[in-house]
């Protein structure tokens, strides 16, 4: 990872936590560091050993690795098992690295919850010196999917089902796409959003009453 860059005054640290808005986070991180010239660094921190880890959040990390690698960023820094807070992980990655800019999101969510509250950017503001800091609000669309529309996400598959696919919770030899499923809060039925990645992208589909009737309706995106 990681190329000579023109500008090494300046370097970008991209902080993620869980959730549809890391992603979006990172490429925010990658086009200003691309319009800068200058190296960006990725940063997730958690409590857990890596190992403990969900599946859920397992496929998150390794959606990040993928995505660090695909758009050459300097470094993808896992902090786990982690047991200070995430302001001071924070600043010793930023004083190892030179960071003059972080990138953070305003999600609602764990530990990163208290960026929306003052306390936390004022320990950073403290504990951090001449850096640069962008704090990213969640998309009103990507905030709903976490809050409240969908329960946690499960491990799933889709087989094959005549012209169209089924979802299943255990894995056979007849597992077409491997996923994680959003079921939809109030409904006796499978219904929701299936999430999986083909070909290097990230897909998902609506799931009704177990089925995906339309493969067409299959969306992806890089």
């Amino acid at each position: 990872m990681g190329k000579v860059k023109g500008r090494m005054d300046e370097s970008i640290l991209v902080c993620v936590y869980y959730g549809p808005n890391g992603e979006r986070l990172i490429r925010r991180g990658h086009k200003m560091a691309s319009i800068m010239d200058c190296p960006m660094y990725i940063l997730t921190v958690d409590a857990l050993p890596f190992d403990e880890l969900d599946a859920e959040k397992s496929d998150y990390v390794e959606r990040w690795k993928e995505l660090a690698e695909e758009l050459d960023v300097e470094e993808f820094i896992i902090r786990d098992n982690e047991k200070r807070p995430s302001a001071k992980v924070i600043a010793e990655v930023a004083h190892k690295h030179n960071i003059t800019q972080i990138i953070i999101g305003q999600t609602a969510q764990s530990r990163w919850e208290e960026i929306t509250k003052g306390s936390f950017m004022n320990v950073l503001l403290r504990e951090i010196t001449f850096v640069d800091f962008h704090v990213v609000s969640v998309d009103r669309a990507i905030k709903e999917d976490v809050d409240g529309i969908f329960e946690k996400g499960v491990r799933a598959y889709l087989v094959k089902d005549g012209d169209g696919f089924r979802i299943k919770f255990t894995l056979s030899k007849d597992a077409q796409y491997e996923g994680i499923f959003f079921k939809e809060i109030g409904t006796d039925f499978n219904n929701g959003i299936f999430k999986f990645m083909a070909n290097s992208k990230m897909c998902n589909v609506h799931i009704t009453d177990d089925q995906v009737a339309d493969p067409s309706t299959i969306s992806c995106k890089l």
